[in-house]
Formats: C-alpha cells, structure tokens, sequence
C-alpha cells in the first residue's frame, strides 16, 4: 500500500530527473542565436572542402545570386540540389568548395562554406563578401516572401553573430558583373530590403 501511495510521486521525480534528448536528427534544420534554421552541410552530404581561406570579419557587402535551375520543393530534392551544385563547383569549376556562403530555397537556408570564409561566387568581390544563392531561376519565377524572410533574418543574424558589419551593403550579382543573376523578380525584391545599395 505504502509503495502504490508513492508511485506517482516517483514517476514524477523520474521525469524531472531523466535526462533531456536534445539531439537532433541529422537533417534537421538548427537553430543557432538569431539565425533562422539552417541545414548544416553534414546534413546535405557536403564532400569535404579542398582548402579554406578564412575572412576578416565582419563583412562589408552582401551579394544575391540565383542558381538559374529549377527550384525544389522538398527538402530531400533542395539537399540533393545543393550537393549537386557543390560537385559541379568542384568537379567542372575545380573550386575547393560550393561557392556561395548561403544557399536558400522557398523553405529553409542551407550552409555553403557558412560564415567567415571566403566563397567563389563573383570574381574581384570574394574576399570581401558574402555569397547567397537562391535555388531556382527568378527570370521566370517569383521569390517567396518566406524566402525572402529568411534571407533578412539571415543577414540580421550575420549582424549579431559580427559576421557582418552593421552597415553592411546590399547587391544583386547583376549590378557588380555582366549577369542577369539574380534574376529580374528576385532583384525587384531586393530592392525593398534594408542595406540595399542602388549604386
């Protein structure tokens, strides 16, 4: 009788005690300060980067580029979009790595080369920007305003973490290179976003 009386007390001293499960499957998104979620690139298979050329920080310009392919619906398909573009930057390009920083699908933001290191995304620019690439070709499709929210959040994010500077400036591959990247919709919109730098 004594023990059934004491029963649920002990369930619930076990509950408080049992130790927390905070491992993440690993391609799940994370969450990291003010960032938004990221898939980190142990989660999309990333091969591993030839050499690294690490970055003064923090960074004064932001470049926007879209991937011209198509755009991926799901996060297995956007995975398998951003290895895909790592292989080819390495294999036909002869990169070390994915060129851009950033990679952004209508759904979530995916690690490239990630902070502090310096990408191949726009010749004379790259060691002294950050690189972010939409997956998708935005000449014939519009941006999703949760894509476009992530890409804000991202970069508010670079703020606070100091990867950024405070007054760090906004481009369109377009405006620093002969390219229609990042596609006429996508430049619209980034027009109407803080940091943005019309010259």
């Amino acid at each position: 009788m004594l023990f059934g009386g004491i029963l649920p007390y002990l369930l619930v001293l076990w509950q408080l005690l049992a130790p927390v499960n905070v491992a993440r499957a690993q391609d799940e998104p994370t969450q990291e300060s003010a960032c938004p979620a990221i898939v980190k690139r142990a989660a999309w298979g990333a091969a591993k980067s030839k050499n690294v050329t690490y970055q003064l920080k923090p960074v004064a310009n932001v470049i926007v580029h879209h991937t011209t392919g198509e755009r991926c619906a799901t996060v297995a398909t956007c995975k398998e979009m951003v290895a895909n573009i790592q292989t080819y930057h390495q294999t036909d390009n002869r990169w070390s790595d994915i060129g851009y920083n950033f990679l952004i699908s209508g759904q979530n933001v995916y690690e490239g080369i990630g902070w502090h290191r310096m990408g191949a995304h726009l010749r004379g620019y790259n060691d002294k920007s950050i690189g972010v690439a939409f997956l998708g070709n935005f000449d014939q499709e519009r941006p999703t305003a949760r894509s476009l929210n992530l890409l804000a959040r991202l970069l508010q994010c670079g703020v606070e973490l100091g990867e950024l500077a405070d007054d760090y400036r906004l481009y369109g591959a377009r405006q620093l290179q002969s390219t229609n990247s990042p596609g006429r919709y996508l430049y619209a919109k980034l027009q109407e976003l803080d940091h943005w730098q019309a010259q």
